[in-house]
């Protein structure tokens, strides 16, 4: 078993004028990128949390064939929620659980288990997350802000009530704004002594250096957006 992470697929089956061919080629055929690396990397016993932007489907009905192609893939898939994901009503996620179970799990206001090759349990949390990117005021930033803190906050607090000491932590925004040095991301992920962060959103070589990489305080950051990754999922523990 290991446990795998990749970002930010950006399907557009039912929606192809979504089609990402025009922001360079590393996208051009990237679904068939994705099925190659997937194919050759990951087992039907691994997890793979793929962190948010799965489709460009506003509804249930317009992304079906893209929830199909993940479905596809091997490994148990866990779904982080994107700020692209308009099909993923974020009040209904026991309803998208109820849904697609037992073919994907949809990680929002809950968490999951992984057992690592050394016996150790981590607990899986997350949440969209959040940063300032300039589109919105410092007031809309905060208010969106405040309400990712709180998803992940309870996302720790299960996980915690129901024993559990190791965490995974999993965003879809980068854990920090640009220029910043520490967030309320950060500090909840040192004060809970989480094993990794990982996120995405971070697109094009001039955005893949706007946050965290490696080992900061104690933490291990890892950016799996699809384009960096070139779309081979990575292995973040056996």
């Amino acid at each position: 078993m290991a446990l795998w992470a990749i970002g930010d697929f950006h399907l557009s089956f039912q929606v192809p004028e979504k089609s990402m061919d025009i922001f360079g080629r590393v996208w051009v055929n990237h679904e068939k990128k994705i099925v190659k690396h997937f194919n050759k990397l990951v087992k039907p016993e691994d997890t793979v949390v793929i962190t948010g932007d799965h489709t460009w489907g506003h509804r249930l009905d317009n992304c079906k064939e893209d929830m199909d192609f993940i479905k596809a893939l091997p490994g148990r898939k866990i779904l982080l929620r994107g700020n692209h994901d308009m099909f993923w009503n974020a009040k209904r996620t026991d309803r998208l659980n109820e849904m697609f179970n037992p073919n994907l799990y949809f990680l929002q206001n809950n968490y999951y288990t992984y057992k690592a090759k050394d016996g150790i349990c981590y607990a899986l949390v997350g949440t969209k997350g959040y940063c300032y990117e300039g589109l919105d005021t410092i007031e809309h930033y905060e208010k969106i802000m405040k309400r990712e803190v709180e998803r992940l906050q309870t996302s720790f607090d299960m996980a915690v009530a129901d024993g559990y000491k190791n965490f995974i932590m999993f965003l879809h925004y980068p854990p920090t704004s640009i220029g910043e040095q520490e967030s309320l991301f950060t500090i909840m992920a040192e004060k809970y002594n989480v094993r990794d962060v990982i996120y995405s959103h971070c697109h094009g070589i001039d955005r893949f250096d706007d946050s965290f990489k490696g080992n900061v305080n104690g933490v291990e950051y890892w950016l799996v957006s699809g384009d960096y990754l070139k779309f081979k999922p990575v292995k973040i523990i056996d």
